[in-house]
């Protein structure tokens, strides 16, 4: 069930105040200066994640607001709840190990029938890289069996991505579409395991299954889902030496910028770089 993000708002500034009660000592909200709101407001997201952060600095700018035009408060202290900023190239991909892949598909049971529509998914994933949402609404008619080809749809305001059918993947899609899909006229290509078969709306839905093999794996990822396969995708990519337009092209980027945060993770080939140390010694 899904919070409105009223009611969220609102648990999160009950929250923050419950959590500040003791350093406010108490002080009423006129008494509260943009000085100590701001104190306490980064005190507080110290130990948050980047969207709680982003949560609770849009709801308690919202709540100062409300204040403020309701005369509850001299000052409008929204203003106090600075922006919290995020830089490109700021953090490392989040890739899965090449060592870890096989340990995730010993974990999918392809003798059964959701076994063998999570394993074709997750061979998509590993072998084109491509966005869980590319996956999600993947349609009948985007393979073309007489050529070996597969179109991937465009996505985020990236380019379609059309691929040569892997044996591996072919033979995983045969597979779930004689012994394991649905009778559907619904025209995505997978669906959901359990009456009224749907196609996969939501990637909450696509999520819960990978994390589900990915954590029977004990594998430790700071972020679970399809797009460890995308960051690893595309560092092995790169640490075999292919040229970076061509893994923009395999990642549907239209923009060759969206690929530089793979250059982050290439160490291997960094380390092959020598650079002169001071006092001329290599």
């Amino acid at each position: 069930m899904l919070i409105h993000f009223v009611d969220l708002a609102r648990l999160l500034v009950s929250f923050f105040f419950e959590r500040i009660t003791d350093e406010l000592n108490p002080v009423s909200l006129d008494e509260l200066t943009a000085e100590c709101l701001q104190s306490l407001f980064l005190e507080h997201i110290r130990s948050q994640g980047l969207s709680a952060r982003r949560t609770l600095k849009s709801a308690l700018r919202s709540f100062f607001k409300y204040c403020y035009f309701s005369k509850i408060t001299a000052s409008d202290l929204s203003l106090a709840i600075p922006t919290l900023h995020t830089y490109k190239l700021a953090t490392v991909p989040r890739a899965i190990e090449e060592s870890d892949i096989q340990n995730v598909f010993n974990q999918i049971d392809r003798e059964t029938a959701v076994g063998k529509r999570d394993y074709a998914i997750t061979l998509l994933l590993y072998h084109y890289g491509v966005r869980g949402a590319q996956v999600r609404a993947l349609r009948l008619t985007d393979i073309n069996w007489h050529q070996l080809v597969i179109h991937f749809p465009a996505c985020k305001g990236g380019k379609i991505v059309s691929m040569p059918l892997v044996a591996e993947v072919a033979e995983a899609l045969i597979d779930y579409l004689k012994n394991s899909r649905p009778s559907s006229n619904e025209q995505q290509l997978f669906l959901t395991s359990r009456a009224p078969y749907r196609p996969m709306m939501r990637s909450s839905t696509l999520s819960a299954i990978l994390y589900r093999y990915q954590h029977s794996a004990q594998i430790a990822l700071s972020n679970y889902g399809s797009h460890c396969y995308r960051h690893g995708f595309a560092t092995r990519a790169l640490r075999q030496g292919y040229p970076l337009k061509s893994i923009a092209d395999c990642l549907g980027h239209r923009c060759l910028q969206s690929t530089t945060i793979y250059t982050k993770v290439d160490a291997q080939s960094l380390s092959d770089i020598p650079l002169e140390l001071p006092g001329g010694v290599l």
